[in-house]
């Protein structure tokens, strides 16, 4: 492996960018595959199929066929986080659940008592208000944040920063009362209805979850169907969660 091609794989690891090193099997060449710029030396006949985009997206490495031969696209992306907004209850059973699929998990409540390493021993532990705290964050793609606290004072700066990111989920609890007040709160804060759009609400999959354990759940098939299947929610058309009346707080409508 050439020095260049070590130093770019350094960088894109010190800045939390996802790359592709390819390397053709007949020859051994290699070149970086980044998104958008594409490939950073011309080693091939035409473009590198689009199944590097979903080895990327799917954090696999293994062969692809090309117009000049077999290559091995070797995957490095930044590790996995989910960013948790609100110490409640079904935050104590979606960070374990978190950890246990391989995502880092960042706790973000300015209340101590809520948030604290008695209740979440382990857990990266915040104690600021959601624009303060996220500007700390690097959300990157490889990002999940999820706001739980049912507060707008914490949720709607959360989900704010997380939509002018490249996040690849964003989620909301909430009733589907509660979620149409958010969306016209985003929208008065200046974000289209594409951009609203990715923010899954009622958060979850439709399971019928009633505890918080059992919502914790639903809460990470989804954000596991998102980065599997690159699903996405419209705010404005059926998806699996949008049928929900309830997401977390039993008795609300």
């Amino acid at each position: 492996m050439k020095r260049a091609v070590i130093d770019r794989l350094l960088e894109a690891r010190a800045g939390r960018e996802s790359v592709a090193l390819v390397t053709r099997i007949d020859s051994g060449d290699q070149a970086i595959w980044t998104k958008p710029a594409g490939l950073d030396a011309d080693l091939f006949e035409g473009e590198i199929p689009g199944e590097v985009l979903t080895m990327l997206w799917d954090r696999e490495s293994g062969v692809v066929d090309t117009d000049s031969g077999e290559v091995f696209v070797r995957i490095f992306t930044p590790p996995l986080r989910l960013v948790i907004i609100g110490g409640v209850h079904i935050t104590q059973a979606l960070v374990p659940m978190a950890v246990l699929a391989g995502y880092a998990v960042t706790l973000v409540d300015p209340r101590e008592v809520f948030a604290n390493p008695e209740r979440f021993p382990g857990v990266e532990i915040i104690n600021a208000w959601p624009d303060e705290a996220l500007q700390r964050l690097d959300l990157d793609e490889g990002v999940a944040l999820v706001t739980l606290s049912h507060d707008p004072k914490l949720d709607d700066p959360a989900l704010e920063a997380a939509l002018r990111s490249p996040v690849f989920y964003i989620g909301s609890l909430g009733s589907r009362r509660t979620q149409k007040s958010r969306r016209a709160r985003l929208a008065a804060a200046g974000f289209s209805p594409a951009e609203i759009a990715r923010v899954h609400g009622p958060v979850g999959l439709d399971l019928g979850a009633l505890s918080p354990a059992e919502i914790a759940i639903s809460i990470m098939a989804e954000i596991t169907q998102v980065k599997r299947c690159r699903r996405t929610v419209s705010a404005s058309s059926p998806s699996p969660s949008a049928n929900r009346d309830i997401r977390g707080v039993p008795g609300e409508r």
